[in-house]
């Protein structure tokens, strides 16, 4: 980030009112009568309603258009370990977006614990006032423990978007760069660089859209994570391989896919150079990617390119899932986000790029056109069709995997 940026940046968060986000009423508040209504005495009404029947809440509050964007301010974007107050200008990024998007309100929620147990159950007791618990920027491997007991105590939708929002973009983007390259998923040989939230989901999801464990290289900062290393985690366990691979280069040689989610410049041209035919490389760290477009392009010419940057092409941008996801979910009553739900938003958007481009689209990044190929393998951010095509196939999922209220 240059210095003029930087400054850029802090005068758009302070600027004459501190903060992107605030809280507006939708209802007229002009007479008397409006008053009465809002509040005492009208508002013992749905009060009753609610006591009667709790699923009236839904009826006559925002419960149900309601978000809660939670963090420990544990593992804060590339920055680390930076504390709920440092977190709190992404958690109300995360507001703005889910808003512009998917028109879905949000109360960000810093939480200043980073005990597990204290953590959940802080969670679990504020739980009633949301329709849907959106995780964010959380370490692991508490992250996943975290997760899965608020998903078995809680009945609305919990997701940590570092781990799945991340994971369906990824995975968007390859099935569609596979079948460019002329690969598949079964059998695609496949090096993850990172075992942290986004690494492991990932690769779970992958497994669940036909790619195989045996296929798989997982990568960590000590190495290729095979089957003869001492103290793993579960997660990290579950994708122990049994080779005598040991380094990064080691894994990438003759492999089909890389995918990064670690950090900047750890892939080198000769690496890169030594993947097999028409190879994919997704490296996505933030700002920086574990190897430069320039670098890849460079060192091969039969390459598909992804970064998580928005001035390359193939941008893996999670705002691509989470608001529209959560829409789904909302719209449905959903108890949860399934797997089957995941899938229909990877396929969602997989098929989205395969369409051809609005006009309204290439207005918004300035270009003349653009087709799916090799430079278009995830649909844009801005593109409005995504607020029509994610949302119904995630509502249709949660309806016919049973998870669905109606």
């Amino acid at each position: 980030m240059s210095e003029e940026f930087h400054k850029l940046a802090l005068d758009y968060h302070k600027g004459e009112r501190p903060g992107k986000i605030s809280v507006s009423s939708h209802k007229s508040l002009d007479t008397h009568h409006d008053l009465s209504l809002a509040y005492t005495p009208g508002v013992a009404a749905p009060v009753r309603e609610i006591v009667k029947d709790k699923s009236k809440v839904y009826d006559y509050t925002i419960k149900g258009n309601l978000v809660a964007v939670i963090t420990d301010g544990s593992a804060v974007l590339g920055l680390g370990n930076v504390g709920p107050l440092a977190a709190k200008p992404v958690m109300e990024g995360k507001g703005v977006l889910f808003k512009q998007f998917a028109d879905i309100d949000v109360f960000n929620i810093e939480i200043d614990t980073q005990d597990v147990d204290e953590f959940i159950q802080t969670v679990k007791n504020i739980s009633p006032t949301f329709g849907g618990i959106n995780l964010e920027d959380i370490s692991a491997p508490r992250c996943f423990e975290i997760e899965q007991r608020l998903i078995e105590a809680l009945d609305i939708p919990v997701f940590h978007d570092d781990q799945h929002g991340t994971a369906i973009i990824i995975a968007a983007g390859l099935l569609n760069a596979l079948e460019i390259q002329g690969k598949t998923p079964e059998n695609a040989i496949l090096t993850c660089l990172g075992a942290g939230a986004a690494g492991i989901a990932t690769l779970d999801l992958l497994c669940e859209l036909g790619f195989e464990k045996s296929n798989i290289l997982l990568v960590d900062s000590k190495g290729v994570i095979t089957d003869s290393r001492e103290g793993l985690t579960k997660e990290k366990a579950d994708y122990a391989s049994h080779t005598r691979k040991q380094t990064l280069a080691d894994a990438m040689e003759g492999c089909d896919v890389f995918v990064g989610v670690a950090s900047s410049n750890l892939v080198s041209q000769d690496m890169v150079k030594s993947m097999a035919d028409n190879p994919i490389v997704f490296a996505l760290s933030n700002p920086d990617p574990e190897i430069s477009p320039a670098d890849a392009n460079a060192a091969r010419d039969d390459l598909i390119m992804a970064t998580g940057r928005s001035d390359y092409p193939n941008q893996v941008n999670n705002v691509l899932g989470f608001p529209f996801i959560f829409r789904g979910a909302l719209d449905a009553k959903a108890s949860e986000i399934n797997v089957e739900m995941k899938i229909a938003a990877v396929h969602a958007l997989k098929d989205l790029a395969k369409l051809e481009v609005p006009q309204d689209v290439l207005d918004a990044y300035d270009i003349d056109a653009i087709s799916f190929g090799k430079d278009y393998i995830i649909p844009k951010p801005f593109d409005k069709r995504l607020i029509d095509v994610v949302p119904k196939a995630v509502f249709d999922a949660a309806v016919s995997s049973g998870v669905s209220r109606l």
